[in-house]
């Protein structure tokens, strides 16, 4: 259970129409989370997620091929309708990278909406940090003062948000690189030898050549490769512990790994890719990353329930 900051917009509602879902249609899985805010908490009713790698189903011209659409459409199908047998009255459904940078995105949102009957929407970079941001910064745990950044590293995309938890989001930085897109392009050993593990550090160093990025106070990471970590290496990613999970992940095959740490073998072939952006994020912030116990899709409830309570409007950002 999550200590959350909640104040309902509805004060009216009753108990019985407080859960809601959110479905998350990421680049590597895709994911249904369903909750409940009781007693200024957000209970976790009921969380799934498949690997369905959807930025590997993509042709020589960009567009997810049908096969991975019906097989997702599908898929969100069957997590819309576990959530609706739960009681979830809201259900908001969203896409981010692999959809976003698709040829055929809006025609891959409009199949997998008709499918699974609920609209699923594509959400943008901006909109996509702006409620990481909220699902991080309301689940830390403990005070939270001065600036503070959310690093969100995705399959398709990776987001640095920057805010306080009174005033909300103040700015989002997105960038079309991602450890599932990084681990297609440039690992094919299992496990990853070491001029490959080079190679990824000095294909990431050049992509951020030049980046600069305001230093917070704290960083707080969220996503696939953050939550995974934690069971290699502890709550806090800094450049021992995170050396320290390239060891392991560099040492012994994938189902190995996965089973040591009881982890998925996918996520498992794709995280040495997560370790160095995380890595070179948190050298640019001049931060350690505590990892986050809410992200994006409890960042979506919450956005349910307080709306612009909650953080800056996407108007704001983009003003």
């Amino acid at each position: 259970m999550l200590t959350l900051e909640i104040r309902p917009a509805w004060e009216h509602v009753s108990q019985a129409l407080m859960l809601c879902a959110a479905i998350d249609i990421g680049s590597n899985t895709t994911r249904v989370l369903v909750a409940e805010p009781i007693d200024g908490q957000l209970k976790k009713v009921m969380e799934q997620r498949a690997y369905t790698r959807i930025s590997k189903a993509v042709d020589e011209e960009g567009a997810i091929t049908p096969d991975k659409i019906e097989e997702v459409g599908e898929l969100v199908a069957t997590q819309v309708r576990l959530a609706r047998e739960l009681g979830a009255r809201e259900i908001r459904a969203v896409a981010t990278a692999a959809v976003r940078e698709a040829t055929n995105g809006a025609e891959v949102a409009a199949a997998i909406s008709e499918r699974a009957g609920v609209e699923v929407e594509i959400l943008s970079g901006e909109e996509e940090g702006r409620l990481a941001f909220i699902g991080a910064t309301k689940a830390l745990g403990h005070p939270a003062e001065g600036p503070i950044g959310v690093v969100d590293i995705g399959g398709g995309s990776t987001e640095v948000i920057l805010g306080t938890v009174d005033g909300g989001v103040e700015s989002v930085r997105s960038w079309h690189i991602g450890s599932g897109t990084v681990a297609d392009e440039l690992i094919s050993s299992d496990p990853p030898a070491a001029a490959e593990i080079r190679r990824v550090r000095e294909y990431i160093d050049d992509f951020f050549a030049g980046v600069e990025i305001p230093q917070p106070e704290q960083a707080v990471a969220v996503g696939g490769s953050a939550t995974s970590l934690r069971r290699l290496v502890g709550a806090v990613l800094e450049y021992e512990t995170l050396e320290r999970a390239i060891r392991v992940l560099s040492t012994d095959p994938a189902v190995e790994v996965a089973k040591r740490f009881e982890l998925d073998p996918r996520r498992v072939r794709i995280l040495t890719t997560g370790v160095l952006l995380l890595e070179k994020v948190s050298e640019l912030l001049g931060q350690p990353l505590q990892i986050g116990k809410g992200g994006l899709r409890e960042g979506i409830i919450l956005d349910l329930w307080n709306g612009a309570a909650n953080g800056s409007s996407p108007a704001r950002l983009a003003a």
